[in-house]
Order: structure tokens, then C-alpha cells, then sequence
């Protein structure tokens, strides 16, 4: 525990996401700490970059997939009683675990077990009030504090009896001032387009199966958007491991999309946007926060659906509507993701009025919610994490 020599803090990602997170996480308690930490846990380049020398290969347990979390069990079963093996070794003032519950929360569990006099943090709640509701008080007798990504979570777990929970800011919100910076007149000039004819954006997603299925309804739901409002212009932000399924998707669309990459480019596009379709995801909250207008679009394989809805208990999939605690954004789920209903939802949101201003308040309101009074999101959890850390 703590030594005259400083504090040590064992932390645990199991994707590239919780590594990003956490070597945020591991800065802010640098600057913030009064004596020297050291770190030890499990992550990938970027917490390696904070000076973190992992116990192995973050891509020992990032995976996606049941299929290929069952195909790679015995692996990943070995490096969760390692990591407990080391983290009782450790000794640590504090662990904590950052996301992927599927990993870190089995080990959470025999950590508690065997040294239950050890604090233990979760960065980011588990989906509990989407579902299985029925965790949350579970984790009281292995978490001690979790730090919510969402500014509905902490009532959530007062709600469901869960661990004592504080909100401390989702990371995208560190970027509001550096959008606010942007020129999107800056990209509109490099693409050339015209200023009287409005730009869709299309976020079809990033994993093949999401835009697999929605390429196709999308497209379609523009060819009837242009016969009802007239010609637009269509770009798509996309990442390189779908980049040639989206072109290939779009092919037969009546208008050729103009592709981008990068940040800074997807969030400029967003700017000159009057409105865009996307797939349900951290995409809604990048366009929230934005303030761009959308609709959500949203597919999976048949079997898939019935056993989500059976298991989902929120109000929507759309975390923008589940933080404003209303159904503001309309999102188009299974069967009622087709051309038509894209295009009844969209238009109104191009051609203005109600709708589109109804959406433009709701914008500004989830600001507000989310922000912070001061301070980011890494500074606010570090805060929290030290505060139990120095308990010892």
C-alpha cells in the first residue's frame, strides 16, 4: 500500500478505447499527485506512452466478437488470473479497472476476494440501464466507486442499488473548444461544393456488419429525399476498414458521396451539415455535441434482434436521447429502418421548421447537461482515483 516513496496504481484496460482513456487518466494523476506514482496494470501504446510497461499484448484481449472471444478463451481465462496474480503481488493503493467488464470485472472479482482491503475503481459504468439491470447491485460487493462516461448514469445506479457512481464527463467533451475552432468553410472550399444546395452526412458505421446492412436504405432514402427536395451533396467521414465496402455500398446511389478522413475534417463536415443519417453509436454524441440535427439508422442479423429487444430495457439506443431523457432524435430500428421512413424524418430537418428547431434546442441542452462546471473529464476522475488511493 502507500510507502514513503509515493503511491502505486494498478490499472487494467482490455481495448484500445480503455487504453486511450486510461493514459489520459495516468497524466491527469501525474499532474495532480503531491508525490511521486508509479504505474503498473495492462494496456497498449498509448498508456505505454504514460510510462506504463504492460504485463502482455493489449491484442491478447481486445477482441471483438462472441465468436472470437469463445474461439480465444483459454488465452483470455489465463490472462485474467495472471493479471490477479499480479495485481495481489502489487500490492497497489488502488486498482482500476477501465471498460471491456467482460475482462476486467472477472478480475475485479478475485482481486476483492483475495485482498478485499484494496480499493476498486470502474471507468465507465457497465450498461446497466440498457441491460441486465440485474449487475449493478452485483458489483457493489467488488466495485467501490464507479466513474460514469454519461450524466444519467450515477441515478441509474442509485436506482438499480449499484455502487456509489459520479459522473466525471464523457472524453469527447474535451474537444468542444477545439470544434468551435474549426473553419468549415475551410473543407467546403477544398471540396468545392456549392453553398445552395445543403450537405448530408453519412455515418453508416465502422464495423463491416453495421454497413452492410444500412448502405442500402440509406441510398435509397436520398433518392427519395432529392425527388421531394431537390439536389444535395453527400459526405461520408470513413476509417480505412471500411472504406471499400462504403464505396462499393454507395455505387448505385443517385448521388456520389464525397469521402474524408481524419478528425478534424469528420467534425468540419459535421459544421456545414444541415443534417445526417447515422448508425446508432458514439457517432450521435460527436454529432450532438457538434450541433448538428440527425436521424439514427440501425440494422443487425435477424436472430440478433430478437434477443436484443428481449434483453434492451432503455427508452432508446440513441444516447443523446437517453441523457436529454426524451425521445428527441428518431431512430430507425430492424424493420423500420427503410427508404421511406429515412426520408420522412430527414426532410423537414433539411427544409427547416419545427422539427429541425425542436432538435436545435435539444442540441443546446445536452451541452449544458454534459460539460463540466470545471476542470476534464481525466482531471475529474483522477481526483476520485487519488482520493481513494491515498486512503490506504
Amino acid at each position: 500500500m502507500t510507502t514513503t516513496d509515493g503511491l502505486h496504481i494498478f490499472l487494467i484496460a482490455g481495448e484500445h478505447s480503455g487504453d486511450q482513456l486510461g493514459a489520459k487518466l495516468m497524466a491527469a494523476i501525474s499532474q495532480q499527485a503531491s508525490q511521486k506514482v508509479e504505474f503498473s496494470g495492462v494496456g497498449g501504446e498509448a498508456m505505454a506512452a504514460q510510462g506504463m510497461h504492460s504485463l502482455f499484448p493489449l491484442s491478447d484481449v481486445a477482441i471483438m466478437g462472441p465468436l472470437a472471444i469463445l474461439m480465444r478463451l483459454p488465452k483470455i481465462a489465463r490472462r485474467v488470473f495472471q493479471t490477479k496474480r499480479a495485481v495481489i503481488e502489487a500490492n497497489p493503493d488502488v486498482l482500476v479497472i477501465l471498460d471491456s467488464p467482460e475482462f476486467t470485472h472477472p478480475i475485479a472479482k478475485r482481486v476483492r476476494r483475495s485482498r478485499p482491503d484494496i480499493p476498486i475503481i470502474d471507468y465507465v459504468s457497465p450498461s446497466v440501464w440498457a441491460w441486465r439491470p440485474g449487475r449493478a447491485p452485483k458489483m457493489r460487493s467488488y466495485i467501490d466507486h464507479v466513474l460514469a462516461l454519461l450524466p444519467f448514469e450515477p441515478a441509474a445506479h442509485k436506482r438499480l442499488q449499484g455502487p456509489p457512481c459520479s459522473y466525471v464527463g464523457h472524453p469527447l467533451i474535451e474537444r468542444a473548444n477545439w470544434i468551435k475552432s474549426l473553419k468549415p468553410r475551410d473543407l467546403s472550399k477544398r471540396l468545392g461544393l456549392a453553398d445552395d444546395e445543403p450537405v448530408i452526412v453519412v455515418l453508416p458505421g465502422s464495423r463491416p456488419n453495421e454497413v452492410g446492412r444500412l448502405m442500402d436504405p440509406i441510398g435509397r432514402a436520398l433518392e427519395v429525399l432529392i425527388d421531394r427536395i431537390g439536389p444535395l451533396q453527400v459526405i461520408i467521414p470513413v476509417v480505412d476498414s471500411v472504406r471499400s465496402m462504403v464505396e462499393e455500398g454507395s455505387r448505385d446511389w443517385p448521388i456520389q458521396p464525397t469521402y474524408i478522413q481524419g478528425e478534424t475534417e469528420k467534425y468540419q463536415s459535421f459544421s456545414l451539415a444541415r443534417a445526417a443519417i447515422t448508425a446508432s453509436g458514439t457517432a450521435t454524441l460527436e454529432l450532438a455535441l457538434a450541433g448538428t440535427p440527425m436521424i439514427v439508422a440501425y440494422r443487425v442479423e435477424p436472430l440478433s434482434a430478437i434477443f436484443l429487444r428481449r434483453m434492451i430495457k432503455a427508452q432508446s439506443i440513441v444516447l443523446p436521447n437517453l441523457i436529454l431523457e426524451e425521445n428527441v432524435f428518431p431512430e430507425f430500428i430492424q424493420e423500420d429502418c427503410t427508404a421511406e421512413h429515412l426520408a420522412d424524418a430527414l426532410a423537414p430537418l433539411v427544409t427547416g421548421g419545427s422539427e429541425r428547431d425542436r432538435q436545435m434546442a435539444a442540441l443546446a441542452g445536452l451541452k449544458d447537461r454534459m460539460m463540466l462546471d470545471q476542470g476534464t473529464p481525466s482531471e475529474k476522475a483522477a481526483e476520485i482515483v487519488l482520493e481513494f488511493a491515498k486512503r490506504g
